[in-house]
């Protein structure tokens, strides 16, 4: 017997999804924030901003303290500026003693009055350059300085040349022979006055020292006008002195003169009497080379000797 209903077919196409409706909801998970800090939802990080602030004050405080050294060491400046001032106008630290070192061959005297130092004159307001430059135009004077020492001393410090040779000059009316200190640069020294003059009672006992020891330079011609404080511009005489500076100091420590009336026939003599013709200023060692040489293979059997040409030697016996 058939049914009086019908079933009612339910595809899997129109099945309803469950209601979300009433269902719970979870929260949205916290995120990390670019400085490391969890933040939630709603929450703003403010970490990086105080760091910021922090740094700028840090800079700040610098910057103020560093300008306060600044207004400090120019307020130290301007002040010391200020008593620099007034002390030297006011004429503090005269100077009250002026001393000498390094000189010998200038007495205490020559120094201080070459040097001409002011009577007024006071450590801050000094002309150290005027010193200077006076005392560098004395022909002994290679160099020199001045130092302040407080409270009133100025003490001038000189180093001198050195004597090289005394040159026999012939003076001009051609009557006498004048001795002259040349210095080892070429420059003229000054004449040495004879020892029973009086100008000698002005002299420095270390001239007529030097004179003594030193290198005689002879036979300069007639016409030969040292003048002090002014270098040599005699071919003999510079000939002569260019020879003992290009010497070895074998040789150069046995040379007792040199014999200077022309370039090609100069001729030194040494302490033991020999002779040795040397000319001019050229080949100094080759020519010194072969008069030791000589001198070594004929010892004591030698009065003079010509290098003149090197290369073709002669000697002559006792």
């Amino acid at each position: 017997m058939a049914s009086n209903y019908s079933r009612k077919s339910v595809s899997s196409g129109s099945r309803k999804r469950p209601s979300t409706q009433g269902a719970r909801v979870s929260p949205r998970p916290a995120r990390t924030s670019a400085s490391g800090t969890r933040v939630g939802p709603g929450v703003r990080s403010s970490r990086l901003a105080d760091v910021q602030d922090g740094r700028a004050a840090r800079m700040q405080s610098r910057y103020n303290r560093h300008v306060r050294r600044i207004i400090i060491a120019l307020g130290v400046f301007l002040a010391a500026v200020a008593l620099y001032a007034v002390l030297y106008f006011a004429g503090a630290f005269p100077v009250t003693q002026v001393t000498v070192n390094g000189a010998d061959h200038l007495t205490n005297e020559e120094v201080a009055e070459i040097a001409a130092v002011p009577a007024d004159s006071t450590l801050l307001r000094v002309d150290t350059a005027g010193i200077v430059a006076r005392l560098k135009g004395e022909a002994w004077v290679e160099d020199a300085g001045v130092t302040v020492i407080p409270p009133g001393t100025l003490r001038l410090d000189i180093r001198e040349r050195t004597v090289k040779a005394v040159v026999e000059v012939p003076s001009k009316d051609g009557a006498a022979i004048e001795e002259w200190a040349i210095a080892s640069d070429g420059m003229w020294l000054m004449k040495i006055p004879g020892r029973a003059t009086d100008e000698a009672k002005k002299v420095s006992e270390a001239v007529y020292a030097d004179a003594e020891q030193a290198l005689r330079i002879t036979g300069v011609p007639y016409g030969v006008e040292p003048v002090a404080g002014e270098y040599c511009a005699d071919a003999n005489v510079n000939n002569a002195t260019d020879i003992i500076a290009g010497l070895s100091e074998n040789l150069s420590s046995q040379v007792k003169a040199v014999e200077a009336s022309g370039t090609e026939t100069t001729t030194l003599t040494l302490q033991n009497g020999v002779q040795i013709a040397f000319g001019d200023a050229d080949d100094i060692r080759e020519k010194e080379r072969v008069a030791l040489q000589l001198m070594q293979e004929h010892e004591g059997e030698i009065a003079y000797i010509n290098v003149r040409t090197p290369t073709r030697p002669t000697w002559r016996g006792l």
